[in-house]
């Protein structure tokens, strides 16, 4: 039997498809995405090798982190090119909130001035989360030189028949650049000689086969605290903390000599505004637990919370001026 049909009922039900309504379900979903992020553990890629200060520092965080936002904060360490292997990882991978990086000095404002083929783009990859460290650099010496300040280290590398060396972790790395800035600065006749790494720049020293070698303060402090290095002055704007009693370079004459490694949180480009906003959250509140603040600090290093507008811009900032100091100092790594 037919029914007759009614004559205000719709035979079909209405298509949804204008753009107010796709707009709304896009907001509807990452609402939804936000709220329940995360709900696996977050892999943080590092790209040096472990035991490094930029590995402590991503772990020291990473802990906190993780406890913060329920769920676990996985260091994966890919090291390999200053870290450009990891910026190329991080780059690649999907803007999830799931993968970060900590990116460095020379991964984002010294590499791509230097490396003429790179996989990343150091503004347009990537997401700024928050800056999270800085670290002065500490300007050791080799202790059979009887040196103790940097006024005679300049006197002594400025003798004029004699060629002195400097070490370095590498090429390009800013311990490599602050040594090329003091050669510059005083005129002297230095010679750089790169290493593998960080100790073996400084076991150099140790030796007197380098005269003087810029290095983090976590990397250096304890051989000066063990007199197998001699420490003149720190490469930052004021004093630091984790050694108060050493000048800065600027008190000891250079003026305008300021050299500050960093370590930051990066997202790949694309990711919801959503979820940086939650892990620039949680990064902030990592930073100000009193035990990850004391452990950083011990470290020689400062703990530098920022939002995520402020990081860009500092980002953009150091980009351009260690772009002028690679020019000047004429490296390129194919």
């Amino acid at each position: 039997m037919n029914l007759p049909r009614h004559p205000s009922r719709p035979t079909r039900l209405p298509r949804f498809r204008t753009p107010l309504f796709g707009v709304l379900l896009l907001l509807s979903a990452l609402g939804a995405q936000a709220q329940n992020f995360p709900n696996k553990p977050i892999r943080l890629v590092v790209g040096f090798a472990p035991g490094g200060s930029t590995d402590k520092l991503a772990r020291v965080l990473g802990k906190r982190m993780g406890e913060l936002l329920g769920q676990s904060v996985v260091v994966e360490n890919r090291p390999g090119a200053a870290g450009n292997l990891a910026a190329e990882v991080v780059a690649s991978a999907p803007a999830d909130g799931y993968t970060l990086f900590m990116t460095t000095l020379s991964s984002q404002a010294i590499n791509p001035h230097i490396y003429s083929k790179l996989r990343f783009d150091p503004a347009k990859s990537f997401e700024p989360i928050s800056l999270v460290a800085k670290y002065p650099l500490l300007l050791v010496v080799a202790p059979q030189l009887k040196l103790n300040s940097v006024q005679e280290l300049i006197a002594y590398v400025k003798k004029a028949d004699q060629q002195s060396f400097f070490s370095s972790a590498g090429t390009g790395s800013p311990a490599h650049l602050a040594g090329e800035m003091f050669k510059a600065r005083t005129g002297a006749n230095l010679q750089h000689v790169p290493y593998k790494g960080g100790s073996p720049a400084l076991l150099a020293v140790m030796s007197n086969e380098a005269q003087f070698a810029f290095e983090t303060i976590p990397s250096a402090l304890g051989q000066t605290r063990g007199g197998k290095l001699k420490p003149l002055a720190v490469s930052s704007d004021k004093r630091s903390s984790a050694a108060p009693e050493l000048p800065t370079l600027q008190e000891e004459g250079l003026q305008k000599f300021v050299v500050t490694s960093w370590a930051g949180l990066v997202a790949p480009a694309g990711t919801p505004r959503d979820l940086l906003d939650r892990l620039n959250q949680a990064t902030q509140q990592a930073l100000n637990t009193p035990t990850v603040h004391a452990a950083l600090v011990a470290d020689g290093a400062e703990p530098a919370g920022s939002s995520s507008a402020e990081f860009a811009r500092f980002l953009a900032q150091e980009f351009n001026a260690w772009g002028d100091v690679v020019r000047t100092a004429q490296i390129k790594l194919d």
